[in-house]
């Protein structure tokens, strides 16, 4: 006789959901989602075209992204992204696309997968590799494969100078292997 495990069965489906989560009475998050499963354990919890936004405390969006699936562990606080992936960062002039992603939020770390290509846009500057990895402290990131790339000499900015300094402490973490 076949046993039911209900750990695998969804306990609420949420179809084109939207969902504000607020602390403090301030928003700081909002997503939307084509379609949500939450599970028994009260941890898992999946999402089907997933567009999300981080607010600051000023009421302003300092990120917003979206990916096709979104896989988490919200006592974890891990999630993994796959497909289409597109976080902007309002605040830093930083775009981040790829197809696979982790964030581990209590170490703050943005990860691929060793062969998964992430490409980031900053300013007039354009880096794309595998192996990516970047910490949301130090405000860094690296490379460990392959990496290629274009700079935009002519991009202006107002912050150029500061845009520059950036760019240099950038390049200091990227590293390539041989």
């Amino acid at each position: 006789m076949a046993t039911y495990d209900d750990s695998t069965t969804p306990e609420f489906i949420f179809s084109d959901v939207h969902f504000d989560r607020y602390e403090d009475n301030q928003k700081t998050l909002s997503l939307s989602a084509e379609k949500m499963e939450q599970y028994k354990d009260g941890k898992s919890l999946y999402a089907k075209n997933l567009d999300f936004q981080i607010i600051d405390n000023n009421g302003e969006v300092t990120t917003e992204g979206s990916c096709k699936l979104l896989a988490a562990d919200t006592k974890e606080e891990k999630y993994v992204l796959y497909d289409d992936i597109e976080i902007n960062s309002k605040k830093d002039d930083m775009t981040v696309t790829a197809d696979n992603l982790k964030w581990n939020g209590k170490s703050e770390q943005l990860t691929s997968g060793r062969n998964n290509i992430v490409s980031i846009k900053k300013g007039g500057t354009f880096i794309q590799g595998s192996g990516f990895s970047a910490s949301g402290v130090s405000k860094k990131f690296t490379f460990t494969g392959v990496i290629t790339g274009s700079t935009d000499t002519e991009y202006s900015n107002a912050d150029d100078q500061q845009d520059e300094n950036t760019a240099a402490d950038t390049e200091e973490t990227v590293q390539q292997d041989e």
